[in-house]
């Protein structure tokens, strides 16, 4: 299956590698606006066809799946794109950066029924997949709350049209918040929680640094926090009537062996250890094109389907119009 890549920022070269690690896709094109930028990609990466314009990469008869790495605002337009020309679509995340492209785009790949999935890549990792058993034994008890955070110092790097921490990292905490909640109470709780939130603003007028407490179901709670100018820390702890859930390695950041602690309250503590064949990346372009293969247009969970998509979308903008 050939790839092609718009874009050659730092994840398109994460992704470049995973590509390129699995034995059923060819990296055959990258497009980027920067001459200088292109050439050098395309010789890390032993790619031989590159384009200086992102709609000529489109038009190559030759691309199978199109892997979108550009800034979150220009997703929308190029995901319409790309269906348009009847390519099978992975999209970086956040899929947008407000409902009115994000129906957009969805509406798009529907029309034409082409395959498209948001790259929320640690959902493919067997890390998820051990979380979600664990949770379905029922030893945590009922749901009563979830505590998570990201942050991580990558201000610097980001355009300012991407909207900010919540678009590049409160998607990560927000969506396996949304992943647990749905496994355990169904799919529609979260369309009815409350909400309250707080922000801080950086030096380009975006959200920074966001705190969200969410209220959904009879009793049940969430607390939420990303941050995108200082140090790099997970947290995500899943607390039940009988005892919690704690991810003790990056779940956003999964690779070969990956740990939690399950403890029953009082009387019991056991680690859990994940191991895989490779990072979330290699997982994703993997299940990608295989479901490509088997003429599918869209994912199943756990991984991201278009309505995960939407509603994640939908409780990020939620989340930033509370912060406001």
């Amino acid at each position: 299956m050939k790839w092609g890549i718009l874009g050659t920022s730092f994840i398109s070269g994460v992704m470049a590698d995973a590509i390129n690690g699995d034995q059923g896709s060819e990296l055959y094109a990258v497009a980027g606006r920067s001459e200088k930028n292109l050439a050098a990609f395309a010789e890390q990466h032993g790619v031989d066809t590159t384009y200086s314009d992102y709609d000529a990469l489109l038009a190559d008869s030759n691309v199978d799946v199109v892997y979108i790495a550009l800034p979150n605002h220009l997703h929308h337009e190029y995901i319409i794109k790309a269906a348009e020309k009847g390519k099978a679509i992975l999209c970086e995340k956040s899929l947008s950066v407000d409902m009115e492209k994000t129906e957009a785009a969805l509406q798009a790949v529907e029309k034409y029924q082409v395959f498209f999935a948001e790259g929320l890549m640690y959902l493919h990792h067997p890390l998820i997949t051990a979380l979600l058993d664990a949770l379905n034994t029922g030893e945590i008890g009922e749901l009563r709350s979830i505590h998570a955070s990201y942050i991580a110092s990558i201000a610097q790097f980001v355009n300012p049209e991407g909207k900010g921490a919540l678009y590049n990292l409160g998607c990560y905490p927000l969506s396996l918040v949304h992943l647990v909640v749905k496994t355990l109470l169904g799919e529609d709780v979260l369309a009815n929680s409350d909400m309250q939130a707080i922000g801080r603003r950086g030096g380009d007028g975006n959200l920074c640094e966001a705190n969200l407490m969410m209220r959904f179901g009879d009793q049940q709670t969430a607390m939420v926090h990303t941050a995108e100018d200082h140090g790099l820390k997970h947290q995500f702890t899943i607390l039940g009537s009988k005892g919690c859930i704690t991810l003790d390695s990056n779940p956003w950041l999964p690779s070969a062996q990956n740990r939690f602690t399950v403890e029953v309250y009082e009387t019991s503590k056991r680690e859990v250890i994940v191991d895989a064949e490779g990072d979330a990346f290699f997982y994703q372009v993997r299940n990608v094109r295989r479901a490509i293969e088997h003429g599918k247009v869209a994912l199943e969970s756990p991984f991201a389907t278009w309505e995960d998509s939407r509603q994640i979308m939908q409780l990020l903008t939620e989340w930033e119009a509370a912060a406001n």
